[in-house]
């Protein structure tokens, strides 16, 4: 770095510094604020385009001020997602075309739903098969999606992805801990784990005995398309 350059480096840092906003690693508040957040702080480059590869109804966005610029992609063509395909294989998706990908896939299976409590089928994905064949889990969805992730995200890009623990034939089943060494093996930079709380445990009558805590907690994990953690100036910048 010639020293002109190293000067504007310098004074690049010194102007992050001013606007330094520390993110906690604990959130209590909801996804979209979040993602707002996450939004702010994360980006090397622009974040925008932003394409949300499990759409739905696009809940995880209420309360974001980025809600009406989201690129929806849903395999279901009920939600009129902006990109009707399966986020495994995002069918005519131009490569390096995003900043950002949302990902927030089915976090538990078909068993134990109550559906007075709750819409299990559309707010967690509960038609998803998760049996022996599967290992249990959930976890064979993320390779085929990182793939594609890595394919349409811009380098720097980042991938912000939301992932529940689960239980699963009377054992705990690390789908964080599955999607983190799976995105590290996909080429991605695993950079951030913010734990988001719930006000309480999800809780149901048809419950009598509990071996394991009631999670009232997910996980935002981070990735980053580039080898690096740390943001980056533009490079306009130096």
């Amino acid at each position: 770095m010639t020293g002109s350059n190293a000067l504007l480096f310098d004074e690049t840092q010194a102007n992050i510094a001013e606007t330094y906003r520390p993110l906690s690693s604990v959130w209590e508040g909801s996804d979209g604020e979040l993602l707002d957040a996450m939004l702010d702080f994360y980006p090397s480059i622009d974040p925008d385009p932003i394409l949300d590869a499990t759409y739905n109804t696009g809940r995880i966005w209420r309360g974001s001020t980025r809600a009406e610029s989201i690129v929806s992609m849903d395999i279901d063509p009920q939600y009129e997602p902006m990109i009707l395909a399966d986020n495994r294989t995002m069918e005519g998706v131009p490569d390096q075309e995003y900043g950002t990908v949302v990902f927030d896939p089915p976090h538990v299976g078909p068993q134990g739903r109550d559906k007075s409590v709750k819409r299990f089928d559309v707010d967690f994905g509960a038609s998803v098969e998760c049996g022996k064949e599967h290992g249990w889990t959930l976890s064979y969805l993320y390779p085929p999606f990182l793939e594609q992730a890595k394919r349409v995200l811009k380098p720097e890009g980042l991938v912000l992805a939301k992932i529940t623990d689960m239980v699963n034939s009377h054992r705990s089943r690390w789908a964080h801990c599955d999607f983190m060494r799976m995105a590290e093996e996909a080429g991605f930079t695993v950079c951030d784990l913010i734990i988001k709380v719930r006000t309480g445990p999800m809780q149901s009558n048809k419950w009598k005995v509990a071996h394991h805590a009631r999670k009232r907690h997910c996980f935002w994990i981070v990735c980053r398309n580039g080898s690096c953690c740390e943001r980056r100036p533009p490079a306009n910048s130096l």
